[in-house]
């Protein structure tokens, strides 16, 4: 058997969707033919559908999959619902990517329950993957309501580093070109003079790493556009990070700054952003998303929240009626956004209650840990009352003949690479 470590040696930064394939192949294999297995009356497929028929006929057991969203979709960029990735792929990667996507739908179809994280991806999934014929039933991603309501240490330096008591606008996102941070930074920057007499901050709090080049030009194109909107602004990581960052250069103010750049910030620096007085609204800014746990954070909290109109946020996000309101749900156009947030922030402190104690419930009865684990447990009692498994063997090694015709035929097959 290949041990697990030269496949990552072999990778070396290429072919990631081959490897992952392979690493599941690998140990779905140690798995079930191991003479001490366990049986299992189920099981439970997170993301990678490649090992779905193994469970199924070599180990003679029903699968529930969990599908995020279709690796296809996203293997050339962000997807937009509606529109054809305009990016251009050249021919050898049309030819490699052409297996992976077959093998990908070939496999999700046949698990006897699929799961979706939201409406809009079970029915992008549904629409791409033509072949599937059953129908995707959705369970939410649940998160631990109870971590937002800890107690929040405001003599924790991490703390003290993100506390202000001006009114902040917050934004929760990886530091990524398709989270479209900079839609927040420009709402914020057309409404900032009209409160003058009580200034704004923005934060804007989320992932980096260095190492990707994405996260680099990401953050270096948002000081770029604060530094040309005249804001004034700070980039800080956590004082408890153990692992230094290089910080972009720039002309930084250090106190009071307009928009506050948070990189890598901690799960208490978290909970103290959403849960305090001061935070007016959480900024989604990502359009076509799977589904966002952000928004769901913010709720948890009782933040109002303002997202854009497509994806995951229209499911749990509630924009109308304004009785049941909990958020703005907006097209990503920085005047739309500018307009939103000056009707959020200009909100009275009981009409801010109310929608605060709606999101909270909403967030607690359908966004819950308790949630999710009842609708995967319904998923898996399904799936095991189906009963045994045909034995058809067959269809494991009409899956590895089919990969191998998809490799050999995908040439043939695609359409030249466009100039």
């Amino acid at each position: 058997m290949i041990p697990i470590t030269v496949l990552r040696k072999l990778e070396m930064g290429k072919f990631h969707i081959l490897f992952a394939h392979a690493r599941q192949v690998h140990l779905i294999i140690r798995l079930l033919l191991s003479s001490s297995a366990p049986k299992f009356d189920v099981y439970f497929v997170d993301q990678l559908s490649t090992c779905i028929p193994f469970l199924q006929r070599l180990g003679n057991t029903r699968v529930v999959f969990y599908c995020h969203f279709p690796d296809k979709l996203l293997a050339n960029g962000a997807f937009a619902e509606g529109e054809e990735n305009k990016k251009q792929v050249g021919v050898l990667k049309r030819i490699y990517r052409f297996p992976m996507d077959w093998l990908e739908e070939m496999t999700t179809r046949q698990a006897d329950v699929i799961l979706a994280n939201s409406l809009f991806t079970a029915r992008v999934t549904k629409s791409y993957f033509k072949t599937i014929t059953q129908s995707l039933r959705v369970v939410y991603p649940g998160i631990n309501v109870s971590a937002y309501e800890s107690a929040v240490y405001p003599d924790d330096p991490d703390n003290v580093a993100v506390f202000s008591v001006k009114p902040t606008l917050l934004s929760l996102n990886r530091f990524e070109q398709k989270k479209n941070i900079a839609l927040a930074v420009r709402a914020f920057a057309s409404i900032k003079s009209k409160f003058a007499t009580k200034p704004l901050r923005l934060v804007l709090a989320g992932g980096y790493d260095p190492r990707l080049d994405d996260n680099l030009l990401t953050l270096d194109s948002l000081l770029h556009l604060a530094k040309s909107l005249s804001l004034t602004y700070n980039v800080i990581t956590p004082p408890s990070s153990l692992k230094a960052i290089k910080i972009p250069p720039g002309n930084m103010t250090h106190k009071d700054p307009d928009v506050l750049f948070l990189l890598n910030f901690t799960t208490s620096q978290r909970t103290a952003l959403l849960s305090s007085p001061s935070t007016v609204a959480l900024l989604y800014t990502p359009a076509n998303e799977h589904f966002g746990i952000g928004p769901v954070e913010a709720m948890a909290c009782g933040v109002p929240v303002l997202a854009c109109n497509s994806g995951g946020p229209t499911e749990s996000v509630v924009d109308g009626p304004r009785e049941e309101r909990t958020g703005w749900l907006r097209p990503p156009d920085t005047e739309v956004w500018a307009d939103a947030l000056l009707e959020i922030v200009s909100m009275s402190l009981s009409e801010r209650q109310v929608l605060s104690d709606r999101a909270k419930t909403r967030a607690r009865n359908l966004f819950s840990m308790d949630a999710m684990a009842s609708g995967i447990e319904d998923a898996l009692v399904e799936a095991v009352r189906m009963g045994d498994v045909p034995h058809l063997m067959w269809n494991v090694w009409m899956m590895v003949v089919g990969f191998l015709i998809a490799y050999i035929l995908g040439p043939i097959l695609l359409p030249s690479s466009k100039s």
